[in-house]
């Protein structure tokens, strides 16, 4: 499915080959099973000796992110959506942090405080309940 999906829908996004190889080695990286995903250990993913040329896709690399964003939904509603027409509800909540001993902590704007604060936000993804059934208390929480 990465296959298609690099080739097919995002590699109109980015005006040259060089960044679009990157993107693939990113996206593979991203979707791996290290433990840590900062730019170095997804440079070593990909082989590549130092994290440069990620930082350079992160930074400063020419692509259209609008085409981008539409491809990866175009992409998940063909692979991942339900043909009986369920969505998926991705809601974000942040909690405000004092301590400095939790992991994900930074200063970031968060919704429950109304401003930029100290805390960590998780996403929580879930589908709603069809008419006439309940909802299911099963939900993944993926702090960033």
């Amino acid at each position: 499915m990465l296959d298609e999906l690099m080739t097919g829908g995002l590699a109109g996004c980015f005006a040259r080959v060089e960044p679009r190889r990157q993107a693939r080695k990113y996206v593979t990286g991203l979707i791996s099973e290290l433990p840590r995903k900062n730019c170095w250990a997804l440079a070593e993913q990909a082989g590549d000796a130092t994290p440069d040329r990620m930082q350079r896709l992160l930074e400063r690399a020419a692509w259209d992110a609008a085409d981008a964003v539409a491809a990866v939904r175009k992409f998940a509603v063909t692979h991942l959506g339900d043909p009986a027409g369920a969505v998926l509800v991705i809601d974000e909540s942040g909690q405000e942090k004092t301590g400095e001993h939790t992991a994900g902590v930074k200063r970031q704007y968060l919704g429950c405080a109304g401003r930029v604060a100290t805390g960590s936000t998780s996403s929580t993804p879930a589908t709603p309940p069809r008419p006439g059934t309940r909802s299911s208390p099963r939900a993944a929480v993926c702090a960033r």
